[in-house]
């Protein structure tokens, strides 16, 4: 049972225009401010996210000045920490405006959520289930707000593993002959011959 409607001023009667009017203003006021209040968190939690992306950018030169195999390493652990903490903050974010990542794998494929970018032989799935995500869907409460790409199954056999092609060998660069004796001196010059000549017949 609801409460009784608004009244006008002066409790006579019913509301008049202007009252109407002022009640509705009120309710678009309030609307407004919880609007704003929603923005104001969410660009405060884009800001933080900032942050953790500016430190990962520094994370990620220091792995590529790093001078050692140890240091490397280290880097690159760290780097992933990192953006593994900066995935997390924005699902937060978005969790908190309703908004959450589809769970598609596995599941009959749904042209409402799903946008089929490619297909790929099972021997067991049914066709039509969907097998990967290209690329993650979101709903924002029980709306799509954005469309999930997806792999799916059709019938035959699995494919086999893919063999990396070996690389193509490059023009042989032939070895360079070794000279013999005879033609190392006919290469030096005949200056030098000349004199060899001359003090062996002295």
């Amino acid at each position: 049972m609801t409460g009784p409607g608004p009244t006008s001023a002066d409790g006579g009667g019913p509301p008049s225009e202007l009252d109407k009017l002022r009640l509705r203003v009120s309710v678009l006021s309030e609307k407004r401010k919880a609007a704003e209040g929603r923005l104001r968190d969410l660009l405060g939690s884009l800001v933080a996210l900032d942050d953790v992306l500016a430190d990962t950018r520094g994370r990620a030169d220091a792995l590529h000045t790093a001078r050692s195999a140890r240091q490397a390493a280290s880097a690159a652990l760290a780097l992933g920490e990192q953006i593994q903490a900066a995935h997390l903050m924005l699902r937060l974010a978005l969790e908190r405006y309703d908004v959450s990542p589809m769970d598609v794998v596995g599941r009959a494929v749904d042209p409402a959520e799903m946008r089929v970018v490619g297909t790929e032989p099972h021997p067991s799935h049914p066709e039509g289930t969907v097998l990967r995500e290209k690329t993650t869907g979101f709903r924002q409460g029980t709306a799509t707000l954005r469309p999930a790409h997806v792999v799916v199954a059709v019938p035959g056999p699995a494919p086999g593993p893919v063999q990396e092609s070996e690389p193509e060998a490059g023009p042989v660069r032939a070895q360079p002959r070794r000279t013999t004796r005879s033609q190392r001196q006919l290469l030096r010059k005949p200056s030098v011959v000349a004199k060899r000549r001359r003090s062996r017949r002295a």
